[in-house]
C-alpha cells in the first residue's frame, strides 16, 4: 500500500507551525504531528502512500485493524462486531457489522444527520475500488481474487455508467448489517486487505453528493471529523462526538505490559480532543520546533542523529533533561532506486548490474542513515518468513572495477554510447543530497545522471504513467507478508499497480501466483526465498537499506508505539497536560 519516499522519517517544517515563540497552548489535549509531504486527497481508493492512508485513516475505517497493544501484528475487529465465519473450503468469509455506527454528520445527508453504517456500504466501498472508471491506486489489493468482480469490472469499461446495483457474486450484503465476501480463489492474505484504507467504508450519497469533489470532502465513521480538506501546510481534525463505544484495550503484549500501556484500559477512544497535523517539508525547522515542543513525536533527522544520540543509541543527557523518549524499532521497509524497465536501455540486465555494483549503499547509510541502516541483498525485509538470512547478493556494491567491466559486457565502455539517465526523487534538502551522491557514485564509472526534484504527488503521478528513467522510492509494509513485497515485481501489477518498476519475468510471475495461493506453511517459505533470490540477481532496481526507526517523542505523550501500520494510530495516543506544562519549562 504504501510507496514512501526514501526519506520516510523525513519531517520538516514551514514557518507557521503555531510559531517557533509562541507558547503551545496546554489547556486542551492537542496533539501536534508532522509530515513530510502534501497529500493527493482524501479519497480511499487513492491512498497508496503511507501520507495519505494515515490521513484518510482519521476520518474513515474499515472492518479490521491491528491490535494497538500486541506483537506480532494481530488483526482483530473494528467495523466488524467478531472476525468472519469462513467456509470450509476457506473461500467464503461472512462478517457481522456493528450496530450503532454513523457517518459523521453532513450536509450530502438528510438533514445533515450521518446515517447508520450497514453491509451495503461495504459492497459499494469495494465497488468502487473496482470501478474501471475511477482507476483506484489499490485495485491490485483485490484483482482477480473476488468472484464476479473483476467481470463486473470489464463489462462496466465499456458502458458510458458504472451501474453500482448490478448484484455481483463475491461481495453482498446478506442482510442489514452482514455483508460476505466470496473468494474466486485461495488468497491468505485477504483479511489483511480489510485493514487497508483502500477498503474502508464511504457512504455513497456522500459520494454522489460531492462528485469530483468528494476527494475534499471526507465523510467516515472514524473517532476524528475533518469537515473539508483544502491542499495547505496545516490539517486540523476534532474529535468525533457521535464516535460509537470504542475502547482503549485492556490485553497487550508483555512488552507493553511491562512498560505500562495499560494505565488507559477501558476508555472511551480517542484520547485527545484536537489533531493538528503540520505539513513539513525540510528537517532543521522541524527539529527546531521538535526541541521547543512544538510537536509531539518525530524521526531524527540525519544531521541532528550525532547530537542526539550517542555511540551506545542511547540519548544525550541534554536531551534526557528535557524529558524526551527515544524508540528505537526496525522497519518492515525497504528503500531503493528503481529502473523504468518497460524502457529498451533498462532491459539490459547487465547495465542493471554495473549502476548497482558501482553504488556504495554502506556509504550512503552513513551519510543519511548514520549507520541505522541494514543494507538490502533483495526485497524481503528481516522479520518476516522469506527473508533469506546470510544471503550476499553478488551484484551490490561497491566493485568498480566488477561494475566497469560488466559496462563493457552492456555496450557501454566507460559509459560511452549512454544518454544521459534522469533520476527523479522527491522535493526535500536531504533528498537532493542524495540524489547528488547516486550521481557522483555512477560517475566513477562513466553515467551520467540527471537529478530531477518533484512533488511527492507528482512523482507519484510521474511513475504511473511511466515518465521516469529511474527513481527513488521506498515500500513500507501493508501487512506482515513477504507476498506484499514481492507482488512489488509482480508484472501484472505494472502502474497504476504498485509495480512501479515496470519488471516483469515469466518464471517469477508463475511462482508468484502459485505462492499467492498458499497457506502460510514451509513449502510457501521456501517458494519465497527462491523468488527473493530470483529478484535480487535480476536487479529489477538497485536495492538500499532496510531502516530502523529512531523516534523522539516528548515525555508527556502517552501510549506512543511506533508501528509499521500507522492507520488509526492516534485515536490510542494520550498526553498528561500537568506533565507537559512542567517539562515545557525546561525548553
Amino acid at each position: 500500500m504504501k510507496n514512501i519516499t526514501t526519506l520516510l522519517t523525513v519531517f520538516a517544517f514551514i514557518l507557521g507551525i503555531g510559531g517557533c515563540t509562541k507558547k503551545v497552548d496546554v489547556k486542551e489535549r492537542v496533539l501536534n504531528l508532522a509530515v513530510g509531504s502534501k497529500i493527493k486527497g482524501m479519497d480511499p481508493i487513492y491512498a497508496n502512500d503511507r501520507y495519505s492512508s494515515n490521513e484518510v485513516g482519521r476520518v474513515y475505517e474499515g472492518l479490521l485493524e491491528y491490535h494497538y497493544l500486541k506483537r506480532p501484528y494481530t488483526l482483530v475487529p473494528n467495523l466488524a462486531e467478531a472476525m468472519p465465519a469462513v467456509s470450509a473450503d476457506g473461500l467464503t468469509y461472512t462478517f457481522k457489522v456493528k450496530k450503532g455506527v454513523y457517518f459523521h454528520d453532513d450536509k450530502a445527508f438528510t438533514d445533515g444527520k450521518g446515517r447508520e453504517l450497514v453491509a451495503e456500504d461495504f459492497v459499494y466501498s469495494i465497488k468502487r475500488l473496482a470501478d474501471p472508471k475511477l482507476q483506484s491506486l489499490g485495485w491490485w489489493v483485490l484483482d482477480g481474487k473476488i468472484k464476479g468482480l473483476n467481470e463486473w469490472r470489464k463489462k462496466n469499461s465499456a458502458l458510458p455508467k458504472v451501474n453500482y446495483d448490478e448484484v455481483v457474486e463475491g461481495v453482498k450484503a446478506l442482510d442489514r448489517y452482514t455483508v460476505q465476501f466470496k473468494l474466486s480463489k485461495s488468497f491468505p492474505q485477504f483479511l489483511y486487505s480489510l485493514a487497508m484504507t483502500f477498503t474502508f467504508a464511504t457512504a455513497r450519497e456522500v459520494v454522489e453528493h460531492y462528485g469530483k469533489e468528494f476527494l475534499n470532502h471526507p465523510v467516515g465513521t472514524g473517532a476524528f471529523v475533518l469537515p473539508e480538506f483544502k491542499q495547505s501546510n496545516k490539517i486540523i481534525y476534532t474529535k468525533n462526538p457521535k464516535f460509537r463505544k470504542k475502547l482503549y484495550p485492556s490485553e497487550a503484549s508483555e512488552e507493553f505490559k511491562q512498560k505500562g500501556y495499560l494505565a488507559d484500559a477501558g476508555k472511551q477512544l480517542p484520547l485527545v480532543d484536537k489533531v493538528v497535523v503540520h505539513i513539513m517539508v525540510e528537517a532543521q525547522p522541524r527539529w527546531l520546533n521538535f526541541q521547543k515542543g512544538n510537536i509531539d513525536y518525530l524521526g531524527i533527522p540525519k544531521d541532528n542523529f550525532a547530537s542526539t544520540i550517542t555511540p551506545s543509541k542511547t540519548l544525550t543527557p541534554e536531551q534526557k533533561k528535557k524529558g524526551l523518549i527515544l524508540s528505537i524499532t526496525p522497519s518492515l521497509d525497504i528503500t531503493y532506486m528503481a529502473f523504468n524497465n518497460d524502457s529498451d536501455l533498462f532491459k539490459n540486465i547487465k547495465l542493471r548490474r554495473a549502476m548497482s555494483l558501482a553504488y556504495d549503499v554502506n556509504k550512503s547509510n552513513e551519510l543519511f542513515y548514520n549507520g541505522t541502516g541494514l543494507p538490502a541483498q533483495s526485497v524481503v525485509p528481516p522479520g518476516i518468513a522469506g527473508n533469506i538470512k546470510g544471503y550476499v547478493n553478488p551484484y551490490r556494491g561497491t566493485d568498480v572495477a566488477k561494475a566497469k567491466a560488466l559496462l563493457v559486457e552492456a555496450g557501454y565502455p566507460e559509459g560511452k554510447g549512454l544518454p544521459a539517465i534522469t533520476y527523479d526523487i522527491s522535493v526535500s534538502t536531504v533528498a537532493r543530497q542524495m540524489g547528488e551522491f547516486f550521481k557522483k557514485q555512477m560517475k566513477e564509472i562513466g553515467i551520467n545522471i540527471k537529478v530531477q526534484a518533484n512533488p511527492w504527488p507528482e512523482l507519484q503521478k510521474k511513475v504511473d504513467t511511466r515518465k521516469v528513467m529511474m527513481y527513488g522510492m521506498a515500500w513500507g509494509a501493508d501487512y506482515p507478508d513477504a507476498e506484499n513485497f514481492l507482488q512489488l515485481l509482480y508484472g501484472p501489477n505494472k502502474p497504476p499497480g504498485p509495480n512501479g518498476s515496470g519488471f516483469n519475468n515469466e518464471e517469477f510471475n508463475r511462482l508468484y501466483k502459485v505462492a499467492s495461493l498458499m497457506q502460510d506453511t514451509p513449502e510457501r517459505t521456501a517458494l519465497y526465498e527462491k523468488m527473493n533470490r530470483m529478484i535480487a540477481e535480476e536487479m529489477p532496481v538497485i536495492w538500499g537499506l532496510h531502516r530502523q526507526d529512531y523516534v523522539l517523542y516528548q515525555g508527556w505523550l502517552k501510549n506512543y508505539i511506533r508501528s509499521d501500520f500507522e492507520t488509526g494510530q492516534v485515536q490510542y495516543l494520550n498526553m498528561d497536560i500537568e506533565k507537559k506544562k512542567a517539562l515545557l519549562s525546561k525548553f
